[in-house]
C-alpha cells in the first residue's frame, strides 16, 4: 500500500515534468514498471473509466446466521470494490415490501418476508468500475443448483429460498435500493490509494 502511494507521487512528477524531484522519487523501484507508468501518465482523464458507479448487496439472514459476512466482503475487497456502506439491522416488513415491491403478488411473497425478517441481515454499498454488473456475476445465479462453483452462491447456498445474499441487478435498481436502505450521510466518499492512482493517470 505505502508503495502503491508512492507510485502516485511519482506519478504526479512525471506529469508535471518535474524530472529533479521524479529523479529521486524513482530510486528502489524496476524500470520496467516505471516504463508503463509514464506511457499510462499521457493519456486523457477523459479515457478513465468511470469508478463511482455504486451498488448494493445485502448478506440476508442464513448468511449471518452461517457466519458468512466476512467471507462474502473479502471478495469484494479483493476484486478490488471500496466499501463506502455498511451496516446490520433487523429488517421491517415496511422496508422489505418496499424493496420486494415487484413480488408482492406473487404467491411466495409471504414466506420471503418471513425469511427476510427471521434474523438480521448486514447490507452494504460497494464503488467501483462496472460494479453492478460484476456484483451480479460474483454473486451467481439466483438457484444454486444453476449457481457456477466460485460465485457466492455456488460456494456456500444449497436452496433457492436461502440464497445467502442480494445484489442490485441494474444501474437504477441499484440507486433505487441505496436511498432505500441508506441515508446519503451513512455513505462515506474516502480516497482509496490504488483507485487514486487510476482516476488520476
Amino acid at each position: 500500500m505505502l508503495q502503491r502511494c508512492a507510485f502516485k507521487r511519482i506519478l504526479q512528477q512525471i506529469s508535471l515534468g518535474n524530472q529533479e524531484t521524479t529523479k529521486g522519487l524513482l530510486f528502489g523501484f524496476p524500470t520496467a514498471l516505471l516504463k508503463g507508468h509514464r506511457a499510462s501518465a499521457h493519456r486523457s482523464k477523459s479515457s478513465v473509466p468511470d469508478v463511482r458507479e455504486q451498488t448494493l448487496v445485502a448478506v440476508k439472514p442464513d448468511g449471518v446466521q452461517r457466519r458468512l459476512v466476512g467471507q462474502i466482503i473479502r471478495r469484494f475487497e479483493q476484486r478490488g470494490f471500496k466499501l463506502v456502506g455498511l451496516k446490520m439491522l433487523q429488517v421491517s416488513e415496511d422496508l422489505l415490501s418496499q424493496h420486494y415491491c415487484a413480488l408482492r403478488k406473487k404467491p411466495f411473497y409471504p414466506s420471503l418476508l418471513h425469511y427476510m425478517t427471521s434474523g438480521p441481515v448486514v447490507v452494504m454499498v460497494w464503488e467501483g468500475h462496472n460494479v453492478v454488473q460484476t456484483s451480479r456475476v460474483m454473486v451467481g445465479h439466483t438457484n444454486p443448483a444453476e449457481a457456477q462453483a466460485g460465485t457466492v452462491r455456488g460456494d456456500f447456498s444449497f436452496h433457492v429460498s436461502r440464497n445467502v445474499v442480494h445484489a442490485s441487478d441494474s444501474l437504477e435498481g441499484a440507486q433505487r435500493e441505496i436511498q432505500l436502505w441508506f441515508q446519503g450521510k451513512e455513505l462515506l466518499n474516502w480516497d482509496c490509494c490504488d483507485q487514486s492512482i487510476t482516476c488520476e493517470v
